[in-house]
C-alpha cells in the first residue's frame, strides 16, 4: 500500500465516504503489519498519550512503551477495574490488554479484533499473561452474550468501522448495567457532529469528554526516535510506515498539531 492511499484512507475518517471499503482496506493493513512488522518488543500500535504531571507507574521493563501505554493508563484511570471483566475491542497487538490485566487487577480481559493475522501476532506476544485471551471477531457483531462485560474499552480503532452506530450497539448490548465504555480515538474537526449522532446509543449515558490533541502530540514526540529507528528498517515501505506512524510531517502528526484533527477521549455508562 502507498502513503497516497494510506493518506485517502485518513481523509475518509472526514468525509465518510465507502465505509465498507475503507474497513476491508484497514483489515488489510493491519494483516501486512501483522506479516512483516513482528518485532516481540513492540506490542502497539496507537499514537499515544503522555499525561501532564506525575507519570503513572510502570515497571522498568515498561518503560520504552510508556508513550502507548498513556492511552490505556488514562482510559481506565478511576474505574472500577479491579474483578471486573473487562473487553477491549480493536485490541491490535495486545499491548494495551497486556497494561490492563498486568497492572489493574481485573478478573479476566479479552481482546478482539478483526485481523486474523494480528490476533495469532497477540496470543504469541502476551502469552506471559494469565488472565488475558484474545478473539478474532468484527466490532459492529460481537461475538459476546449480552451483558458480558463490566468494561468496554475501545482505542484508536473505531475509524476503521463502516458502520459506528452498530458497533456502540453492540457496546450497550455486552456491557452489564452499570457497566463503563471508555473510548479514544480521532476525527477530522468537521466530523465531531457526526461522532456525537453515531455515538448516541439508548442506554449509554455520557459522563466525560476530553479533547486529548495535544498530549497525543507529546506522545508523537516523545516516541519519534523510536519509530524513526524502526521506520529506517522498512526499506521499500519507509513512506508508508511514516505516515502509518504518524511521525513528525506525517499528514496525521500536522493534523493534530493544528487542531485540524481533534483526538477525543470519552467515558459512557449503562444504565443501571
Amino acid at each position: 500500500m502507498t502513503s497516497r492511499l494510506f493518506n485517502q484512507m485518513l481523509e475518509g475518517i472526514d468525509r465518510g465516504a465507502f465505509p465498507r471499503t475503507r474497513k476491508w482496506a484497514w483489515r488489510g493493513v493491519y494483516n501486512m503489519l501483522s506479516r512483516f512488522w513482528r518485532d516481540d518488543d513492540w506490542r502497539f500500535m496507537n499514537y499515544g498519550y503522555v499525561p501532564e504531571g506525575v507519570p503513572f507507574p510502570l515497571e522498568a521493563a515498561d518503560e520504552p512503551e510508556r508513550a502507548f501505554i498513556g492511552l490505556y493508563a488514562q482510559a481506565v484511570d478511576g474505574l472500577p477495574v479491579a474483578g471486573a471483566r473487562v473487553l477491549e475491542i480493536g485490541s491490535g497487538r495486545g499491548g494495551g490488554a497486556r497494561y490492563v490485566a498486568r497492572y489493574h487487577a481485573p478478573a479476566s480481559v479479552t481482546g478482539l479484533d478483526y485481523s486474523p493475522e494480528t490476533v495469532r501476532l497477540a496470543r504469541k506476544l502476551n502469552a506471559d499473561t494469565p488472565n488475558l485471551s484474545f478473539e478474532q471477531g468484527d466490532a459492529e457483531h460481537l461475538p459476546f452474550p449480552d451483558a458480558s462485560f463490566d468494561i468496554v474499552v475501545n482505542i484508536e480503532s473505531s475509524h476503521c468501522y463502516a458502520n459506528m452506530p452498530a458497533f456502540v450497539g453492540e457496546v450497550a448490548r455486552v456491557l452489564k448495567p452499570g457497566g463503563w465504555f471508555t473510548f479514544a480515538d480521532m476525527r477530522g474537526r468537521a466530523a465531531m457532529t457526526d461522532l456525537d449522532r453515531q455515538m448516541a446509543a439508548p442506554g449509554l449515558d455520557l459522563v466525560s469528554e476530553r479533547n486529548i490533541s495535544p498530549r497525543v502530540v507529546a506522545a508523537l514526540d516523545a516516541a519519534d526516535a523510536r519509530k524513526q529507528a524502526r521506520i529506517g528498517k522498512a526499506l521499500l515501505m519507509k513512506r508508508f510506515m511514516s505516515e502509518f506512524a504518524g511521525a513528525k510531517g506525517s499528514m496525521l502528526y500536522k493534523g493534530l498539531s493544528r487542531g485540524e484533527v481533534i483526538y477525543v477521549a470519552r467515558r459512557y455508562r449503562k444504565a443501571g
